[in-house]
């Protein structure tokens, strides 16, 4: 039996495929190990999302084949290898490549003797991770998308919109809860369009509810989820919000302040639109946390279509705000269009994370004083890291990780643009 090693990269999908991957390798009789130099196979689990992340896989792929060639397997995994599998494979042309619908099957490359290809057929809704991280369980509930977005090259590495069951998620939500989950992490490209290939419509507040019924203590976090789908069920899923075992907690990607980028980008929503979802919300679920993602200097930004994205980020006050700089990803439409010069979007990105961290930190500072309970989550490095109700991470100061899993009383001492700073209450 093999000692594997797996790197994971990206977002909480990818988590969710590494969570199967174990699942399936331990299964099989194969070990996990922390340490890359004892194990028998390296498992790379890539993100291409943006050209600075393609980069960093680069180098770290090619740091790793030096190791594979001490006689240690490599099998490249992910969305890199599924959307630029020519590159990937000139980079390590002895590596194995695993695309993420057929993650369930890492274990052909793992037993091969020989390099294995997997990168055709679609995802199987067989097999979901009953691996936990400090306290977090990520569970993938769909992967892919309805829309067809201009920049994005994740389409090309996760196309076809696939849910799992619902019933396979409640089944699998019970046994981690009872595996000490406290956290359960409902992830995927566009939450919002849970069901629909499965069931005709749009299941996410159904599915919310039921995993809300489960007994025992834990919170669910609902992940990202698309503005154009999310109206739709946008009361229902104020209601499920509204569930104490439910964060008041939403990301919701605006990318741009101005409608005409929003229209190159073929973002399916205008600002007003969006606007009124951010009021709607605020309206009905007290403290909610907004997070939101902006991409500064798309193809088509002019510089007032750029104070019109600072306009909204300063009119809705997001929470977090998560700003990556506009990147050509090669085979996307928004490659071939006409770019923003790289002086200039380096100007606007200062900008916009000065703009950024004020408002975090205005709106963070608002709890400072404050005492709240927080649950537990994370050991932290070198402090434990808990929740507050509505998804804001508050760094214990005084305390250790004997009080993972636990919830407890703090005082809300100071606040930074990312977390707040706290001190248990004994």
């Amino acid at each position: 039996m093999a000692r594997v090693y797996i790197e994971t990269y990206g977002c909480a999908l990818n988590k969710g495929d590494t969570a199967i991957m174990k699942t399936v390798l331990l299964k099989r009789g194969h070990s996990i190990v922390d340490d890359i130099n004892e194990a028998d196979v390296i498992i790379i689990n890539t993100c291409t999302v943006r050209y600075d992340t393609e980069q960093k896989m680069i180098k770290r792929i090619l740091e790793l084949r030096r190791l594979a060639h001490e006689g240690k397997k490599l099998i490249i995994a992910g969305c890199m290898a599924k959307a630029q599998p020519y590159l990937v494979s000139k980079l390590a042309p002895e590596a194995s490549l695993v695309s993420p619908q057929n993650t369930e099957n890492i274990w052909i490359p793992v037993e091969s003797k020989d390099k294995v290809i997997l990168l055709s057929g679609e995802r199987k809704r067989n097999i979901l991770g009953l691996v936990l991280e400090d306290k977090i369980a990520v569970i993938p509930i769909q992967e892919g998308c309805l829309g067809n977005c201009s920049f994005c090259i994740v389409k090309n590495a996760r196309r076809q919109l696939v849910s799992y069951p619902m019933e396979k998620i409640i089944d699998h939500a019970k046994k981690l809860i009872e595996r000490g989950a406290i956290e359960i992490e409902l992830s995927g490209q566009d939450t919002a369009t849970y069901g629909i290939d499965l069931y005709g419509k749009q299941k996410l507040p159904e599915l919310v509810a039921k995993i809300t019924d489960i007994k025992g203590m834990f919170m669910i976090r609902i992940g990202m989820m698309n503005p154009d789908t999310m109206r739709n069920i946008l009361d229902e899923i104020i209601e499920a919000l509204k569930n104490p075992k439910v964060y008041k907690f939403l990301h919701i990607p605006i990318q741009s302040g101005s409608d005409k980028v929003l229209k190159i980008m073929r973002r399916r929503y205008t600002v007003d639109e969006f606007r009124e979802i951010v009021k709607e919300l605020r309206r009905k679920i007290i403290g909610i946390t907004i997070a939101t993602d902006i991409i500064v200097g798309h193809p088509g930004e002019e510089d007032e279509d750029f104070e019109a994205t600072l306009n909204i980020l300063r009119e809705l006050e997001f929470d977090r705000i998560h700003i990556a700089q506009y990147s050509i990803r090669p085979n996307t439409l928004s490659a071939s269009l006409p770019q923003v010069p790289s002086h200039i979007k380096k100007k606007r990105m200062h900008v916009i994370l000065k703009t950024m961290e004020d408002i975090c930190l205005k709106k963070h500072r608002e709890y400072v004083g404050s005492t709240s309970y927080v649950i537990v989550t994370e050991k932290g490095c070198p402090r434990p890291v808990g929740r507050l109700f509505n998804y804001i991470p508050v760094v214990l100061e005084n305390a250790n990780e004997d009080l993972v899993s636990k919830v407890i009383k703090a005082k809300i001492r100071d606040a930074t643009f990312y977390d707040l700073r706290g001190l248990v209450i004994t």
